[in-house]
């Protein structure tokens, strides 16, 4: 039986307009941001998400106390920003695992080894990801966290941009918190990824990779923090909900990516390193670059089951 939740979309009208202050934390109530980093320079680019470290070597192992204070960071600004790293790929698999595990993406073109996801993007392969998303959320255990190094960059364009989603679950109004609490979504790669596979090959991947049910909000193991669990890329419908409910609901809350006090932009350079929290995070790559050339590689950490 269908789980009748009335909504209205007036709260979050086509043509938004709402002027005034949004509730900005960096982190929940009773984590403090005010420790200072002692082991290396962090700048933060934003008041609530991503911050560039400076005096770290990624082509060198971390020392545990560095690697402390760097966690510390991560959960703090959710992304962080490494310029002028020209390491190898095996020095950013190195890296990549003092988060966790790696994990193989079955879709997308592998680079020099099975955990290097490959992006070589010029004129004839434009790039798909500039839709807001969080990775892999198809899968029933999501990836933790990404650490992407671009090695050659555009001389304009090819930004990519994060949103801290805790800030966006911070902002919805009251009553649609109260509504979303509870609720679960599920998450298919099929309208994604899919659509470029035969009818053979697709029913395949497809139980070999079943559709995953996820919260629409989820608590952060880490910092215990709730955040907007959706995403257009891979969210297809709410479980519980009329088809034309779940859509209109899905839709308000996919755009709460969009507003710029959530978001950090990020300017590419030659062996920047991104290392991004995709359990707090959507990101979006602008596609700007065209005919020139963007190639980077991506290394994700595997994660656990949302609750």
């Amino acid at each position: 039986m269908s789980q009748t939740i009335p909504f209205s979309c007036h709260y979050f009208p086509s043509r938004e307009f709402r002027a005034g202050a949004r509730e900005l934390r960096r982190q929940p109530d009773g984590l403090s941001g005010e420790r200072p980093y002692t082991l290396f320079t962090l700048k933060p680019l934003g008041p609530i998400i991503g911050a560039e470290i400076e005096g770290v070597n990624l082509a060198e192992p971390l020392e545990p106390d560095v690697k402390a204070e760097l966690q510390r960071a991560f959960l703090e600004w959710k992304v962080l920003f490494f310029r002028n790293q020209p390491i190898t790929s095996e020095q950013q698999l190195a890296f990549a695992r003092e988060w966790g595990q790696l994990e193989k993406h079955p879709f997308l073109p592998k680079g020099s080894a099975d955990e290097i996801t490959r992006f070589e993007k010029d004129a004839t392969m434009t790039g798909n990801e500039n839709v807001w998303h969080t990775d892999v959320t198809w899968r029933l255990e999501p990836a933790l966290g990404s650490v992407l190094r671009l090695s050659e960059v555009p001389p304009l364009g090819g930004d990519t941009l994060w949103a801290d989603m805790g800030a966006a679950y911070d902002n919805l109004p009251e009553e649609i918190r109260q509504r979303i609490d509870g609720l679960s979504a599920i998450h298919d790669f099929t309208p994604s990824f899919g659509r470029f596979m035969t009818p053979e090959v697709l029913a395949a991947k497809q139980e070999e990779f079943p559709a995953a049910e996820h919260p629409v909000v989820r608590t952060h193991p880490e910092t215990g923090r709730k955040t907007l669990f959706v995403n257009a890329a891979f969210t297809v419908r709410i479980v519980g909900l009329e088809e034309e409910e779940s859509e209109q609901l899905l839709g308000c809350l996919f755009r709460q990516a969009h507003v710029p006090e959530y978001q950090v932009r990020f300017r590419w350079e030659p062996h920047s390193i991104a290392l991004w929290d995709n359990r707090a995070t959507q990101h979006y790559a602008a596609s700007d670059y065209f005919p020139n050339r963007r190639v980077a590689e991506r290394v994700s950490i595997a994660g656990g089951r949302p609750y």
